[in-house]
């Protein structure tokens, strides 16, 4: 495949999963950043990448394109709210940064890279290039 997801040591999920691997080294929940939920699919002209951002605004995502790796950041600020009677027993909604890269191969035209965004899910087009024939040619000795 040649859209590769970059690891992402900050990516939440992975610390409740690792609950269950207790060989693996997990980042710590307070440091306030994970990964997105996320889906590619590889099509004839273009790859199609689906992103999970949930209470995220339009206006927070931010996507950005430098040196081949296409990355996409939001930030979701929990609600201040007073409470008078109860107390809070579990929180599973999710606050802080998101954060998810990809390393773009070379046959990638990123000039028409192209973004929508509705109901918490980010999609993004990534128009792939004619991948040129590699030709074979002999070279006489001379």
């Amino acid at each position: 495949m040649s859209l590769v997801p970059k690891g992402n040591f900050f990516d939440i999920d992975r610390v409740f999963d690792q609950l269950w691997s207790p060989g693996l080294k997990a980042e710590a929940p307070e440091s306030g950043f994970f990964a997105p939920r996320i889906d590619i699919v590889e099509l004839e002209n273009n790859y199609e990448i689906s992103a999970e951002l949930p209470g995220v605004d339009k206006k927070d995502i931010h996507i950005t394109l430098e040196d081949g790796t296409l990355s996409i950041t939001a930030e979701v600020n929990k609600e201040e709210k007073e409470e008078k009677e109860g107390r809070l027993i579990r929180q599973e909604r999710r606050y802080g940064k998101f954060m998810r890269s990809f390393a773009l191969s070379n046959n990638i035209k990123e000039s028409d890279i192209s973004a929508s965004y509705g109901d918490g899910v980010l999609k993004l087009s990534v128009p792939k290039t004619q991948e040129e024939t590699p030709r074979k040619r002999r070279i006489e000795i001379g």
